[in-house]
């Protein structure tokens, strides 16, 4: 039996995957959800977010995804899950093969062309808007941000055929600074933070509600929460680790609640975190 069952769950209510349906949308992550569709569907071009390390950036980057997928046949998307490639012509026949673009380009140059013709053919002859979606944006190297740089420039005289958005740390920021003519291409950005105190109990709830919890058993008592709230400083990522290993130590000393004392002491066996 699963450690969540014996709390009456059907699923794993605090799992590291960047499973859209237990995202919490605090009023910052609906905000950027509704600023990246309006933007999509505009045909902006360019959106970045930015966020420190376990601010929920990739969780919001599927539950971005999910928003659209009652319009699917309007839409086509790729995901880079993280955009870490040998060499340019690596990174090009990558997004060659995430559009499933039937090219056998064997240069950058011949990629390119490809891609332009795929963008307009699904921009342009079939009306539909072409979405690339690039997690861990910092890994985004000089020559890939010139790259995309070229593909964004790709446009009709009322939209680009190319809708980026790129998510990442705030290591990003000095590379946007080093190419000035792709950061002035950015149409939409947004900076997330950590949630406050509200917002993490609220987050806590509603991960477990996603779960099965009934909303009657207390599982976490308010002073424990606020303690949560306290070490984690309310980064989501922190916050769903220490309350997977909370469950895990109530449940293994037959504690019928979660309390101040096993979270501080969950707190005291961890490796330092630096996030």
């Amino acid at each position: 039996m699963e450690y969540y069952e014996l709390l009456g769950l059907r699923e794993e209510p605090f799992s590291s995957s960047p499973n859209p349906k237990f995202l919490y949308k605090s009023s910052e992550h609906l905000e950027c959800l509704n600023r990246l569709e309006i933007a999509i569907r505009l045909r902006r071009g360019l959106s970045v977010v930015l966020g420190r390390i376990g601010t929920g950036k990739t969780t919001l980057s599927r539950a971005l995804l999910q928003s659209f997928m009652e319009e699917r046949e309007q839409y086509h998307f790729g995901l880079v899950i993280d955009p870490i490639f040998p060499s340019e012509y690596a990174f090009m026949r990558n997004i060659i093969d995430l559009f499933r673009i039937k090219s056998k380009a064997r240069s950058v140059f011949e990629c390119k062309n490809a891609i332009e013709t795929f963008l307009f053919q699904k921009g342009v002859q079939e009306g539909k808007i072409v979405v690339m979606v690039i997690d861990e944006g910092q890994n985004l190297t000089p020559t890939y941000i010139e790259a995309l740089r070229n593909l964004l420039n790709y446009e009709t005289n009322e939209f680009k055929l190319l809708q980026l958005v790129v998510f990442a740390q705030l290591d990003f920021l000095p590379r946007l600074a080093r190419n000035p003519n792709f950061e002035d291409r950015i149409t939409t950005s947004y900076m997330l933070n950590p949630l406050n105190e509200e917002e993490t109990q609220k987050m806590i709830h509603y991960r477990l509600i996603q779960s099965g919890w009934d909303g009657q058993t207390e599982i976490f008592s308010p002073e424990a929460i606020k303690e949560i709230y306290f070490v984690t400083r309310g980064y989501p990522r922190r916050v769903m680790n220490i309350c997977h290993n909370c469950i895990i130590e109530m449940l293994r000393t037959e504690r019928a609640v979660i309390d101040e004392d096993i979270v501080q002491h969950i707190v005291s066996t961890e490796v330092p975190y630096n996030g």
